[in-house]
């Protein structure tokens, strides 16, 4: 039976070794992340970077934020660590009843320019949802919407994701409905590219950059749609969230497809010489490449931005995903790897990962 001093002796080696475990786990999760980065509802997470500060926008569909503004709004300097500063966008006139959806902003000659969509209530009570463009002097607004760009041949246009290319032109990306069946493409929700006259207004010379035309994309079978006289499509395919990169030479126009309450649901690309196509989506039949569900862990990722690290050096996606209920899609992070087969990236994560540079 060991004496008392030998008794004292092991029990002080023993707290002092939890000591230095407890100390060891602790620096150890301050090097690492785990997703979600925001544990709250964030669906379509977009990210600018300015001056060194990351702001997140989120869908607020017809709810309002604390301030009784519209876009939830959060702020960080590392991609990791998010603070909330309530919402983005002062309510246009008769946005009573309204949906606001999939937030973008970018920085252009002094002002920043938040472009979305917008449906329902008194705003939009003759087509689905419209294209609308904001402006603020700020980049946590609060923003004021100044323009619709309106796409005539669409009743339901969403998901705007302004691009500016090499030569300073920006255009304008978005998911729009196509409910004919030409050239063996499927009835839905398509992506689109026109180019814009300035900030807040499109030329007018709208081009299709990819149309649904694989299995896994489809939403939902036998779909009843009001926006066209009640017309029932036998399958109904969905292509949304736009986002474009150029990389190599070559422009990527990444999406989501499929319905977002799915497993299919995830992230794939098109790719194209030019800007404006046309855009291939070689390779994409067998499902998402870039982003998709892993069984039991993670559920509908999708609907993404891409951000610089703090180092400027390494891109990563921010994206949505379902908590284990599906009560609310949440904010999370992975790095995209551009690799011989394309880009991919290396998630959805669910287990601690290195924090961003």
């Amino acid at each position: 039976m060991p004496s008392r001093r030998n008794f004292l002796l092991q029990a002080a080696t023993g707290l002092a070794s939890l000591a230095l475990a407890t100390r060891a786990a602790a620096r150890a999760a301050a090097r690492t992340y785990t997703n979600p980065v925001y544990a709250g509802q964030f669906p379509d997470p977009f990210v600018l970077r300015h001056q060194g500060h990351y702001y997140a926008f989120g869908t607020t569909g017809t709810g309002r934020t604390s301030d009784q503004r519209i876009f939830t709004l959060l702020t960080s300097d590392n991609l990791v660590d998010w603070k909330a500063l309530g919402g983005a966008l002062t309510p246009p006139a008769g946005a009573e009843g309204a949906d606001f959806w999939a937030p973008e902003v970018v920085y252009h000659q002094g002002t920043f320019y938040m472009y979305y969509s917008s449906g329902g209530g008194a705003i939009g009570a003759t087509v689905g949802h419209r294209l609308y463009v904001a402006t603020s002097k700020k980049p946590e607004g609060p923003y004021e919407q100044v323009a619709l760009l309106d796409v005539p041949a669409s009743k339901f246009t969403i998901d705007a994701h302004p691009f500016q290319d090499t030569d300073g032109q920006w255009y304008l990306f978005y998911a729009r409905d196509f409910i004919d069946s030409d050239q063996g493409y499927r009835p839905g929700t398509g992506l689109a590219v026109d180019r814009l006259v300035n900030m807040t207004r499109l030329a007018g010379e709208s081009r299709t950059v990819m149309r649904a035309r694989h299995d896994w994309t489809m939403f939902e079978k036998n779909r009843t749609m009001p926006l066209y006289d009640n017309k029932t499509f036998a399958e109904w395919h969905t292509l949304e969230g736009p986002f474009v990169r150029r990389h190599g030479g070559k422009y990527y126009c990444f999406y989501s497809g499929a319905n977002f309450l799915t497993p299919r649901y995830g992230v794939d690309y098109c790719v194209a010489d030019s800007v404006l196509g046309p855009y291939s989506d070689a390779g994409a039949a067998q499902g998402p490449r870039v982003l998709h569900a892993v069984a039991g862990h993670v559920r509908g990722p999708g609907h993404h931005s891409h951000i610089l690290s703090p180092d400027g050096k390494t891109e990563y996606l921010v994206y949505h995903a379902w908590n284990p209920a599906m009560t609310e899609r949440q904010l999370c992070i992975d790095k995209l790897a551009w690799t011989a087969q394309g880009p991919r990236c290396l998630g959805p994560s669910y287990t601690p990962q290195p924090r961003p540079a």
